[in-house]
């Protein structure tokens, strides 16, 4: 019985820190050797962090992430891994994924297929490998795959399996998006079966920026069985045993094996190349280690609770990774500012909070004590600093002398907007005084519409919930509340109607449609590119959407200049959808 013991150390990096990245490295190979585990994998672009982007352009960054994996070398004594990092050659740069044993490098295979979707932009910086490689340990086979080249039914580690291999290992940096972790796991599944071999997927954990990345690192064995399956954002070193002998038995009864060898033709006719790397067989596993141990398979949280880990994980990594210490939000009452906080203080803890209530003329004296009560509650610093004399000063100011052009005007959207800028500036006076980082508090529906101030409540150096439509926010107050042993959120923060609270009596319905109704067509118009037409067909008013549409094509402007936020939907605002600012098109409304 050839058994081999499989560690995925999915570990959270930070781009750049490459030292930094080099060390946690080196950490989680003594833990994966306390293991003995005989085959450790790390994520995609381990040593630099994922997605270094421009940094790749620089020759002195490439340079120092080999200089790493040459210092990393001793750590594996006695032990074989397979890590990413960026590699030169005389003429390209590659994704590449090092697959090194007993401080050797065998071999580096390159990534084949470079994602240019979504947030993705490889093609930019790399170039696409020609060369599949088979690792050979003494009988012991093992196909090394990166992130995308697992996604495709054909490719890499399809040509591995046709080569012999009998474990197909993919190192990947997969960011989070809510309901895309089953479909990964059915897809992995599938590979398995159709490969007749074990699936091992090790996935980055983290915040980066906009990305955060899940982890859920998997094993599958070659009957489409879920092995092992890792802690979702959470750092975990995920240990399973495997029998390389069960893919023989069941290659033996499956003839699709034989027939689709022809593939492996057809494809160095088109110019791939297949190389067999030998190395030895190393083994750190006890005599009495148990097979395929399931004790491994984490459960996924609900399907709110996933998405509040996602914004809670992207929150720390960015305030951390940034060199910030603590964070300064504004306290309007309402549900917004609210689920920011509360999502800060689960990222911080309470004594790293503190939140400001800016009254004005307008605030209703509920959202004043609403404010206090959520920051008691959370048990955070609560500053009041009203803006009445500051909004009073320039109303004055520019209601000057008679040639100013404010002077008998009505108040309008332009008075509403100061209050919301000179709460903005009062927050970034804090910020630049105590280096505190100002999170904003704006929702995704908002943003898509414009119903927000620049320089005003959208002034801030992270935006939480950036993402998070308002219908999602209330969901996530609530199931916030529920898994607290008291109120979080006071409940009528999550039940009284939204309201910037900028002229008297004002609600967010005089100027938007329920959001129940929003959110919806901003899915379809944003997230899947539906068309005006095929909105309407799905039972929307015509005067509606087109109203709808208008707005969010309008307010780019608005979004290219807002701050990062956590990306947990398909399609979000910044990398994740670009579209000119400068744009005549506009669909056409039936």
């Amino acid at each position: 019985m050839r058994t081999l013991r499989l560690a995925l150390a999915q570990i959270n990096t930070t781009v750049g820190d490459i030292q930094g990245n080099r060390a946690k490295i080196e950490h989680w190979l003594k833990k994966a050797r306390a293991n003995h585990a005989d085959f450790v994998l790390f994520p995609e672009l381990a040593i630099t962090g994922y997605p270094p982007e421009d940094l790749l352009l620089k020759p002195d960054f490439i340079a120092a992430a080999h200089r790493a994996l040459e210092e990393l070398l001793p750590a594996t004594s006695g032990i074989t891994v397979a890590l990413g990092l960026p590699v030169a050659n005389h003429y390209d740069l590659f994704n590449a994924a090092a697959f090194i044993q007993d401080g050797r490098v065998l071999g580096m295979y390159p990534k084949h297929y470079l994602p240019n979707y979504g947030v993705f932009d490889e093609n930019r910086y790399f170039g696409s490998g020609r060369e599949t490689l088979l690792f050979d340990l003494e009988g012991d086979r093992i196909g090394v795959s990166i992130c995308e080249d697992i996604w495709y039914p054909g490719g890499p580690p399809q040509w591995q399996a046709l080569m012999g291999a009998e474990l197909l290992a993919n190192i990947s940096a997969s960011p989070y998006a809510r309901g895309k972790g089953a479909a990964r796991e059915r897809m992995m599944g599938t590979r398995a079966v159709d490969n007749v071999a074990f699936v091992a997927y090790c996935n980055l954990v983290g915040g980066q920026d906009e990305l955060v990345f899940d982890g859920c690192s998997l094993v599958f064995g070659p009957d489409g069985r879920l092995l092992a399956r890792g802690p979702m954002f959470e750092e975990a070193l995920l240990i399973v045993d495997i029998d390389l002998d069960e893919v023989f038995r069941r290659r033996l009864h499956d003839p699709r094996y034989r027939q689709s060898r022809e593939n492996l033709r057809a494809q160095a006719e088109r110019g791939e190349q297949f190389r067999t790397i030998s190395g030895h067989r190393i083994s750190q596993a006890l005599p009495h280690a148990h097979l395929q141990r399931t004790s491994d398979v984490h459960e996924a949280p609900d399907p709110l609770g996933e998405v509040y880990q996602a914004l809670v994980l992207g929150t720390r990594d960015y305030v951390h990774k940034n060199g910030f210490q603590n964070v300064v939000l504004g306290l309007s009452g309402g549900i917004d500012s609210a689920l920011t906080a509360v999502i800060a203080v689960d990222a911080l803890g309470a004594e790293h909070v503190t939140g400001v209530s800016m009254p004005s003329r307008f605030s209703s004296e509920h959202s004043k004590s609403d404010a206090l009560q959520l920051a008691q509650n959370l048990g955070i610093r609560f500053l009041t600093i009203p803006i009445e004399q500051p909004f009073a000063a320039m109303l004055e100011t520019l209601n000057g002398p008679p040639d100013f052009p404010f002077r008998g005007t009505e108040f309008n959207v332009a008075e509403e907007n100061i209050q919301a800028r000179l709460r903005g500036v009062i927050l970034m006076a804090l910020s630049n005084k105590f280096g505190w980082l100002l999170l904003s508090t704006g929702n995704k529906s908002e943003n898509a519409v414009g119903y927000a101030t620049l320089y005003g409540d959208m002034a801030g150096g992270f935006a939480v919930i950036k993402d998070v439509p308002k219908t999602l926010v209330w969901e996530l107050a609530r199931w916030r509340n529920e898994q607290s042993d008291r109120v979080l959120i006071p409940e009528r923060i999550i039940t009284k109607p939204p309201s910037a609270e900028l002229r008297p009596n004002q609600l967010d319905t005089d100027s938007l449609p329920p959001y129940d109704i929003l959110d919806p067509i901003l899915e379809m118009y944003i997230e899947q590119d539906m068309g005006p037409d095929e909105i309407v067909a799905c039972g929307y008013e015509p005067a509606l959407v087109a109203r709808i549409i208008r707005m969010v094509d309008r307010n780019e402007y608005k979004r290219r200049q807002a701050a990062p936020g956590v990306k947990i939907t398909v399609r979000a605002f910044g990398k994740d959808r670009r579209l000119p600012i400068t744009n005549h098109y506009r669909p056409s409304i039936p």
